[in-house]
């Protein structure tokens, strides 16, 4: 979904649809990340935007240091009590253009469908200063796209979608262009060994959960709530009349980043 300024707050309000219908990423990402970076209980790591915490589970049974840092203050205790059974995980409920700690910290900074809310010269060069010498930044995000089996919804949603929120329905499949594009962005700061991976996966919806996922997106949180609901109602509408089940299909990309040593 569309990024717009001002909205990175919204999910605070919906914190426990996100939990529930957000999705948490494929195994494989977090071999790459680990081939790339050995984390164990001697390393200090910080999530950037943890959200309700559904990149962090695999980090945190490494047994390493785990510090988050969430603008939201419902997000932040969610994932606080969500998580409060690791000794070594903790949560800082700030901006992290306000998180401040020391330089050469941490040896692995990682960031899950929220770095994009971050100003690119402000957050790059952060990360690169926060992470110590040979330490790794993993970027990662997750890009559901249109159910491929079932034509006739996208086209019935685009109709939908031109009177609730024009122009804000994708029509493009994330690439690996797109990938290419967003992993050599770290090259303007400093960093080395750049590289991206792409995985693909798909997931299963009825009507009723599939409205619950938009309501967690922050553009449509942003619609006032008797439009929204309309909106929801003939989105609901079209699966119900195709069979009752939309199926998305997911490109989670990754891209990894060293700084020198």
């Amino acid at each position: 979904m569309s990024k717009i300024k001002g909205l990175e707050t919204t999910f605070n309000s919906e914190y426990l649809k996100y939990d529930r219908y957000r999705p948490t990423y494929v195994k494989e990402l977090y071999d790459d990340i680990f081939a790339t970076k050995e984390i164990n209980q001697s390393c200090n790591v910080l999530e950037v935007g943890i959200g309700t915490g559904q990149a962090t589970l695999p980090i945190l049974e490494t047994g390493c240091n785990l510090t988050a840092i969430e603008l939201g203050d419902q997000l932040a205790k969610f994932s606080k009590d969500k998580f409060s059974n690791y000794e070594h995980f903790n949560i800082k409920n700030v901006a992290f253009q306000d998180f401040d700690c020391p330089s050469d910290s941490f040896d692995l900074i990682f960031s899950a469908t929220a770095f994009h809310w971050i100003p690119e010269e402000i957050g790059y060069t952060k990360v690169f200063d926060m992470l110590k010498s040979g330490g790794v930044f993993a970027r990662f995000a997750n890009y559901p796209y249109k159910d491929k089996k079932r034509p006739n919804i996208h086209i019935q949603f685009q109709k939908i979608y031109e009177k609730y929120m024009p122009n804000s329905l994708g029509v493009d499949e994330y690439s690996d262009e797109n990938a290419k594009y967003i992993s050599n962005i770290a090259s303007k700061y400093g960093f080395e060994d750049l590289g991206y991976r792409l995985y693909h996966r798909t997931r299963d919806f009825t009507a009723d959960e599939y409205t619950s996922l938009l309501g967690t997106y922050s553009d449509h949180i942003a619609i006032e709530e008797a439009t929204r609901m309309k909106f929801f109602d003939e989105i609901r509408e079209v699966i119900n009349n195709n069979g009752g089940i939309i199926t998305i299909y997911d490109t989670i990309d990754l891209q990894l980043a060293r700084k020198p040593l």
